[in-house]
């Protein structure tokens, strides 16, 4: 089963990449990238982290910045670290 993380929507094919809480465990929910010892690593609007996101279009397999801004808007306020 494959997951996608729950701030940034990376998806996450191994737990490798799942974060971490303050004990060391894996947190299925989030990625290494957003979550780390049992806090978010980014601590700013959701506004703001898909500004932070748009560079990382190419990694996503985006064409473009647009693309990915559009990709953000639209998934991560479904997203749990997101929802209303």
């Amino acid at each position: 089963m494959s997951r996608i993380c729950q701030s940034c929507s990376m998806p996450m094919v191994d737990e490798k990449v799942f974060g971490t809480e303050k004990d060391g465990s894996k947190n299925s929910d989030y990625c290494i990238y957003c979550y780390k010892n049992g806090e978010f690593v980014d601590k700013v609007s959701m506004e703001k982290y898909i500004e932070m996101n748009v560079p990382f279009y190419k990694q996503a397999s985006m064409k473009s910045a647009d693309e990915m801004r559009r990709h953000c808007e639209t998934v991560f306020p479904t997203l749990k670290r997101w929802k209303k």
